[in-house]
């Protein structure tokens, strides 16, 4: 038993013309190098200054990449209209506290639960100074929640959101992912937290070619911390990780193998139910891609909507709270990452 998919259309709002904008991307490992790389396309950008905890690869992405480009010595040396937070070691909430301070919006694709609550708890100072931080800008969360609000649009009443995801997207995603299925999972629950096992909670899922059918499991994972609030009078919200027997048995220890430079094409899906007059249905998104390549593009978008505009008003907040999915949709299939809806099985 398995899926096919039918392809999502969407189609962009044209950009505004903007003078000469600087950002910084904290971070250049297999996502910040990718979001660099991204950045570049848009000709409103005049530099991008980086900065890694390996000098030696910030200047080895700058070498590379070369024409606007270059290193800064801290984070606090970047000199930017927005920053993007692509780290892996350090407090995403503490680095966007301090771009918030110096006037920079902030695009972060952190995605554990430390990083997201510190960073939502920015919402009100980021409103009175007239910023905006972008959080879970990745591909779980990231995508998944532009992928819910856009099933979303087929509801009268949202109920219920279920996210799954498979794959890494490099060294740093596999710890983080083998850091999550190691952690006490939240979901939300008739309105309020609910904090579950990890490792807890298997289903069966079917993603396309070439993942297949991959067992998934509760974990650490932030979702529900950003598509709850969205989603105003949605009854439950989870989300679940792929895993072997064998992630299942090491979670609570050390990774005992070095994870892979690039960990391979990952899938997300997302199963929206909900209310449709009298009755009710379930609509279920998702994408396959290389899940460093997907967090890059939502994060380049992301920052081009804060540099021109289109992101909305000041504050923290999610993908989940945008309005214009199909406008989303689009710019992100024309940077190469295509949505699609699964038509045929359905999870477990």
């Amino acid at each position: 038993m398995g899926s096919h998919l039918v392809r999502v259309a969407g189609a962009s709002s044209a950009a505004a013309t903007l003078g000469d904008q600087r950002v910084g991307v904290i971070g250049v490992g297999n996502v910040g190098a990718r979001v660099v790389r991204q950045l570049l396309s848009n000709t409103d950008i005049g530099s991008i200054s980086v900065v890694d905890i390996k000098p030696g690869r910030a200047r080895e992405v700058v070498d590379v990449i070369g024409e606007n480009t270059s290193v800064a010595r801290t984070p606090t040396d970047l000199e930017a209209d927005v920053v993007v937070l692509c780290s892996a070691g350090g407090s995403h909430g503490a680095l966007a506290r301090h771009a918030l301070e110096s006037g920079q919006h902030v695009v972060s694709v952190g995605d554990s639960i430390n990083d997201v609550r510190e960073l939502l708890d920015l919402d009100a100072e980021a409103r009175v100074r007239g910023l905006s931080v972008v959080v879970g800008a990745g591909f779980a969360p990231g995508l998944s929640c532009i992928l819910a609000r856009h099933a979303a649009r087929h509801f009268d009443d949202v109920e219920e959101i279920h996210v799954f995801k498979a794959g890494t997207g490099g060294p740093d995603c596999a710890r983080q992912h083998h850091r999550a299925l190691g952690g006490d999972a939240i979901d939300w629950r008739d309105g309020s937290f609910v904090d579950r096992r990890g490792r807890s909670g298997r289903e069966l899922v079917w993603f396309p070619d070439p993942l297949g059918s991959r067992d998934c499991y509760r974990g650490a994972l932030a979702d529900a911390l950003l598509l709850a609030p969205a989603f105003g009078e949605v009854e439950r919200v989870t989300s679940r990780i792929s895993a072997t027997r064998r992630d299942r048995l090491t979670a609570l220890l050390p990774m005992l193998r070095r994870p892979h430079a690039d960990g391979g094409p990952g899938a997300i899906r997302v199963e929206v139910r909900g209310r449709q007059g009298t009755g009710r249905d379930v609509i279920v998104h998702g994408a396959v891609d290389h899940p460093s390549v997907a967090a890059a593009t939502v994060a380049a978008t992301a920052t081009d909507r804060v540099l021109d505009g289109r992101w909305g008003p000041s504050g923290a907040r999610g993908l989940g709270s945008i309005d214009d999915s199909v406008s989303w949709l689009g710019d992100l299939a024309r940077r190469g990452v295509k949505a699609a809806t699964f038509e045929g099985a359905t999870s477990g």
